[in-house]
């Protein structure tokens, strides 16, 4: 496959908080092999909040999906069952020393844009919170 070819994977996951360790190895795994090592850190940590926001805030299934497009935008978005809207995030100063709510700032902090969007799949009504990082993004030079 030539470098800029676009790609994706899918990986669906049951309501188990268990399933956000599964998905960060396999997001590591999955951009080793493509060579975006540089990405692995910062990319793990968005993937972990928002498995860990479908998996804690939903009683269904969910689903993690990765992309890159040709320019080298890796996307990361997960899916879940609950069409609610996410709660509008905090500055990451204000939500740094709280037990929860942290997930949607950290994702604000470090990437270059995020969003979220109803979403049907399968018949059934959810969301799809997402987020993606430039192609000059590293590991550790994102977080404010």
């Amino acid at each position: 496959m030539p470098e800029n070819d676009p790609w994706e994977y899918s990986l669906s996951i049951p309501n188990d908080t268990r399933a956000v360790t599964i998905c960060r190895r396999t997001l590591r795994l999955i951009l080793t092999m493509h060579g975006l090592i540089r990405l692995v850190d910062v990319a793990e940590l968005l993937a972990t909040e928002l498995v860990s926001n479908a998996a804690r805030h939903t009683k269904g299934p969910a689903a993690l999906r990765v992309r890159c497009s040709e320019a080298g935008v890796l996307r990361l978005g997960a899916w879940d069952a609950d069409p609610s809207p996410p709660e509008p995030p905090q500055p990451l100063d204000l939500a740094v020393d709280r037990e929860d709510g942290r997930g949607l700032a950290l994702i604000r902090a470090c990437a270059d844009v995020w969003g979220w969007q109803p979403l049907v799949r399968d018949g059934s009504r959810g969301k799809y919170i997402w987020c993606e990082l430039g192609p000059g993004v590293t590991s550790g030079s994102r977080v404010e």
